[in-house]
């Protein structure tokens, strides 16, 4: 139902006796200009509200929407000549506590194998870390969050936008008392460090960003069009911009090059998001190999109407390592997963897992065959057998044992397209029969 828990909740203060200062607002993401055609109205209509029944002490008075508010951190460039310890490199360390989001553990990439045949339009990798004196414990359902970067292009054509030069060190100084620094800059910092490893140049632009941009802008072009990008009545076309084809913040910045050389970097960090890590699922067991961490990725690549594909920051880095050249690594951590494996060993599971959705299922299978559970179920479906069925010889040698029982659809191998609903209605007796008498569980993933 629309807004349903907006209308709930009002209905619930009205309740306890809460009296509404306005109309209740119900933004609409369907409408042409998005939920802020209604959500800015309300809001200029709760500012007048809000100064009519507290009216500002005499000597202050409203900032104007044409004033640039102050950026939220000072950078201050170092002298050249200062020393400066080797922190842009991610080093290997031995965490007192298990490794989190503020503390990640720089793992060691292994291996990373194509796993799909070069001929198939989707490159996935298994990759594989050596996890080794990290104090990581995990199970299967589990999940590995990953921290991704900027590749090194990308780097280069920033700076250059910005006329930064890559290898000047800096610090950052809150511009209000209290406010806390980033936590995951480190003190001095590089404006290389910051832009591969922190500022999200790949992201789509919001509109905030825009708005934020039109203020250091001194182009009149650009300027009137960054500010039809940021207005209520520019969000269509702020859509078809950006959203529909998925441009990145730094597209954006290209087409704006006058403005962009003119952005001052103490707002480089309110002006672009910082870098989100990334979940995947683990595709092993600690069971089945010690001290290391399987994931299997799928390289984000498709067409909008803009000439260069668009391109995953995380997957797209993750395919580019190559362990053969050298000490590569992965700041990682682990989160707790939802799907629980039973712990009765007599309990069957049906697992139907299409694509790498396979993957936490190859974990739950390595861990319950190296605890001696059989009743091991798995559908699994791509496209071709001879191009993307993953992990084909792995599930084979577990069906020779009598350890795994195997279903498969290859959707694009005949005219007919299979798919794992197919199997599970055709092997539908089998599946009852699990259910029903032995109370299997069921997991779907993909």
């Amino acid at each position: 139902r629309f807004n349903f828990v907006a209308k709930k909740l009002h209905k619930r203060l009205l309740q306890l006796g809460g009296n509404p200062l306005l109309p209740v607002a119900l933004g609409d993401d369907q409408h042409d200009l998005g939920p802020d055609a209604v959500v800015d109205p309300w809001l200029v209509a709760l500012w007048d509200k809000i100064l009519a029944l507290y009216p500002l002490p005499p000597g202050l008075e409203i900032i104007s929407p044409d004033v640039c508010l102050p950026p939220k951190y000072t950078l201050h460039y170092l002298p050249e000549d200062s020393p400066h310890p080797d922190s842009d490199l991610l080093q290997p360390s031995a965490p007192q506590a298990a490794p989190c989001e503020l503390h990640p553990f720089a793992a060691r990439v292994v291996s990373n194998q194509r796993v799909t045949a070069q001929s198939h339009f989707q490159d996935v990798r298994l990759i594989e870390f050596d996890i080794a004196g990290s104090g990581i414990t995990f199970s299967a359902g589990d999940v590995v969050m990953i921290q991704p970067q900027n590749c090194p292009e990308d780097v280069q054509q920033f700076c250059q936008l910005l006329c930064l030069e890559p290898h000047r060190r800096f610090v950052l100084e809150p511009t209000e008392p209290g406010t806390s620094l980033p936590p995951l800059l480190p003190q001095p910092c590089t404006i290389q460090y910051l832009v591969t490893h922190y500022l999200d140049i790949s992201c789509v632009p919001r509109r905030s960003f825009f708005e934020l941009l039109a203020y250091f802008s001194t182009n009149e072009l650009e300027q009137e069009k960054l500010k039809e990008f940021s207005s209520a009545q520019g969000q269509e076309e702020l859509y078809s911009y950006c959203n529909r084809p998925r441009r990145t913040t730094l597209e954006a910045m290209w087409d704006f090059p006058h403005t962009t050389c003119a952005i001052p970097a103490d707002y480089l960090l309110d002006l672009i998001p910082r870098i989100r890590p990334r979940a995947f699922s683990i595709a092993s067991s600690m069971l089945a190999h010690p001290e290391r961490m399987q994931i299997l990725v799928a390289v984000v690549r498709y067409k909008t109407r803009l000439s260069k594909p668009r391109r995953g920051l995380c997957s797209t880095w993750l395919a580019s390592l190559n362990p053969e050249q050298g000490d590569v690594r992965v700041p990682l951590w682990v989160k707790k997963g939802g799907m629980k494996f039973p712990a009765d060993p007599a309990t069957p599971v049906i697992m139907i897992g299409p694509g790498t959705g396979v993957a936490p299922f190859r974990a739950a299978i390595q861990e319950r065959v190296a605890l001696g559970r059989r009743g091991n179920c798995l559908f699994f479906g791509c496209r071709h057998k001879s191009k993307d069925f993953y992990c084909q010889t792995e599930w084979e040698e577990l069906v020779t044992k009598g350890l795994l029982t195997l279903f498969t659809a290859f959707s694009r191998d005949q005219e007919e397209k299979v798919y794992v609903q197919h199997r599970i209605r055709e092997n539908g007796k089998l599946v009852w029969k699990l259910l029903s008498s032995g109370n299997a569980h069921v997991y779907l993933a993909g």
